[in-house]
């Protein structure tokens, strides 16, 4: 029974840190493309939200394969989470003229 909480903390962990990871990077973008000196804040976000992220798994693993495999689990559900949170909602377009 405790192996489960664990691995459900590990996944929820890495739920979160995909989270920070993929909404940091949303948020790099956005500030990014208006910034005067992009490659700063590109260059300045990848090295904190690695890492963030790889201090996280190294924690939450603990040398375990499957409590490792499941926070990356999680990181890769918050990835599809954050797209769809961030995506445009498409223009709806005029039917083609016949």
């Amino acid at each position: 029974m405790a192996d489960v909480a664990a691995w459900a903390v590990a996944f929820m962990a890495g739920v979160a840190l995909g989270c920070v990871f993929f909404g940091g990077l949303w948020w790099t973008v956005r500030r990014g493309a208006a910034s005067a000196a992009p490659a700063w804040w590109f260059v300045a976000s990848l090295v904190l939200r690695t890492a963030l992220v790889l201090a996280g798994f190294y924690a939450i693993g603990a040398g375990q394969p499957a409590r490792m495999g499941l926070c990356l689990l999680g990181f890769l559900m918050a990835r599809v989470i954050v797209l769809r949170s961030t995506r445009r909602t498409p223009a709806v377009e005029a039917p083609p003229c016949a």
